[in-house]
């Protein structure tokens, strides 16, 4: 039977526009998507909350029937079938407690996995329009707090149905009971009503500093090592707990009116209870009703605490949700660099030429490209246009970036990114052994993977760790040193073997004789395949095919190291600064 239960089939798919339209239709879409256990626990719950409602009954027939009446046999009958239902009851509640711990973590995972889609489908550009704090923030809280608002699906619906079931069975032992019990419920939606709607305001503001001191936190915690050389770790962690002293005192506004809910939750009910308990024992004084009825109503309206609480505790629930889930939607709704369900030609054979009519910039195909520029950013923007990365196109008919006359924005970014790679310094270093750091999202093959550790000048790294390929790296390459992180890095990209390389100053953090050999077996190993790498560095410059100079993002002269020296007087003036700072 529990296997039963548990059944279900693995059917994720990702939000579409529509689900992601507001709060509440990302919810729904949390709930559809688990449409079966969800109607199991609508279900558990429901029995289970209406369930509650038998014992009183039960009692009430106890009292009349073998108290009042003096008769032992009913007492221990009524008796022996209260003590079934109540066991009955327990089971349910079991029941209903799994379904939805599961139907919760369903929605939690079901979040993260829609967010994580999302942003490795946004690529390099999601560092430049979301914080690191904000990612963390939806992934931890914001996650968190609409899975629980998917609990209104279960006991919230259970709550609806337990209403109006006493409603109906107190109609019948007094209309005017019933009436005062299906009109206390409104007044206190209204009186707790306004505390909603100031959880909500209140909560948005806190969920905005709350991502914004996350951020503070990982910035500081990726440059620790920095903050104790530079001896300015106190000053960091002196505005960090001002700042944390900020967000709890905005924290205390959203606990003002999430306390009041709280307290309301239990008390009003409370309150409640004890009304419609004077009106029933004024009924049994007057002998309106039986003393079994007047225990009957008491357990009735006990009862009704129960979904009246859920109510409240659901309202607050959904006043959360919607704010961490207006979060989530957010993240979701970023736009991606491309939709990769439209259809895309493929690129043609070879390894270009690849043209930057932006820039004048153009790569040709089987040789080692130097790119230079007086300002390392408007190689990078060149880079990024010939990659294709933090943009959906490159531009009109005129300026786009065009791979053998085939726009790369008419190209899917599968195709794309079998066929080109852009490796920069930036690039992430994910946690797991050598092996899989080097193959990356490819098959792992240790003779290649030897191979590309070699043209990186990597082999060393590898021979001094104590379990070779097999040993594990933290995430972010910590335990490397910023050379060692470099080399594995161009490695990776070495290893993916595209037809076109574009690579960001990958020799900026090795030595002058490392550099050298780097150069060299690049050139060597992808003899065959066109290869560009933005630099400064003379060496470099001199074992390139051919250099090209940018002067404010357009091309000034493209030719040979040797030859730019003696011709161009700002390619020499260009090259002299850098050997100065070097």
């Amino acid at each position: 039977m529990r296997e039963w239960l548990d059944r279900t089939t693995d059917t994720w798919a990702p939000p579409t526009a529509k689900d992601l339209a507001g709060p509440f239709r990302f919810l729904f879409w949390l709930t559809r998507s688990q449409a079966r256990r969800v109607a199991q626990g609508a279900f558990l719950g429901t029995v289970w909350m209406v369930g509650l409602a038998v014992p009183p009954w039960v009692l009430s027939r106890a009292v009349d029937e073998g108290l009042v009446g003096r008769d032992s046999a009913a007492l221990i009958k009524w008796a022996l079938v209260l003590l079934g239902v109540s066991v009955l009851i327990a089971l349910l509640a079991i029941a209903r407690h799994r379904t939805m711990t599961k139907i919760r973590m369903d929605a939690s995972f079901r979040s993260v996995r829609a967010t994580v889609w999302h942003t490795s489908r946004l690529g390099a550009s999601l560092a430049r329009r979301v914080s690191a704090g904000e990612i963390v923030t939806v992934g931890i809280a914001d996650v968190h707090t609409v899975a629980m608002a998917l609990t209104v699906t279960g006991p919230g619906v259970g709550a609806i149905i337990a209403y109006a079931v006493v409603a109906v069975i107190l109609f019948t032992t007094s209309p005017l009971l019933a009436a005062v019990v299906l009109a206390g419920v409104p007044l206190l939606v209204v009186a707790v009503g306004p505390f909603l709607h100031r959880i909500e305001r209140t909560g948005g503001e806190y969920r905005v500093h709350q991502g914004r001191l996350t951020t503070r936190l990982v910035d500081v915690l990726a440059g620790l090592r920095v903050l104790n050389g530079l001896g300015g770790k106190q000053f960091v962690a002196d505005r960090y707990d001002e700042q944390s002293q900020r967000l709890v005192r905005r924290g205390y506004k959203v606990a003002v009116p999430a306390s009041w809910v709280g307290a309301l939750s239990t008390g009003l009910p409370a309150l409640f209870l004890a009304a419609v308990v004077w009106l029933s024992a004024r009924m049994a004084a007057t002998g309106v009703i039986t003393i079994g009825e007047v225990v009957a109503v008491y357990g009735y309206v006990a009862v009704l605490v129960v979904p009246v609480s859920n109510f409240i505790e659901g309202g607050g629930d959904i006043a959360r949700a919607r704010v961490a889930g207006q979060r989530i939607i957010d993240l979701l709704n970023l736009p991606v660099a491309r939709d990769d369900e439209r259809d895309g030609g493929p690129l043609p054979h070879g390894s270009g030429p690849l043209t930057d009519p932006a820039s004048g910039v153009v790569v040709r195909p089987g040789l080692l490209t130097a790119l230079v520029a007086a300002r390392t950013a408007e190689a990078i923007e060149v880079i990024e246009r010939l990659g294709r990365v933090g943009g959906t196109r490159t531009g009109s008919a005129d300026t786009a970036v065009t791979w053998a006359g085939i726009r790369i924005d008419e190209v899917t970014s599968a195709e794309l990114r079998s066929r080109l790679v852009v490796a920069d310094n930036d690039a992430e270093v994910f946690a797991g052994t050598v092996r899989e750091i080097v193959a990356g999202r490819l098959e792992p093959d240790d003779s290649r993977i030897h191979q590309a550790l070699q043209v990186a000048v990597a082999e060393d790294i590898v021979e001094a760790l104590p379990d070779g390929l097999d040993t594990a790296i933290a995430a972010g390459g910590t335990d490397l040193s910023g050379g060692q992180r470099q080399r594995i890095r161009l490695a990776r990209a070495v290893y993916a073997a595209p037809d076109i390389l574009l690579a960001v100053d990958p020799t900026s953090a090795v030595d002058a004789n490392t550099e050298a050999a780097m150069v060299d077996r690049i050139r060597e190993a992808r003899r065959d395949t066109t290869t560009v790498i933005t630099t400064m560095s003379p060496l470099v410059l001199d074992r390139a095919d051919e250099v090209i100079v940018l002067i404010d993002g357009k091309v000034s002269a493209v030719g040979k190291h040797a030859e730019l020296l003696h011709t161009d007087s700002s390619y020499r003036e260009l090259v002299s600064r850098a050997q100065e700072g070097r």
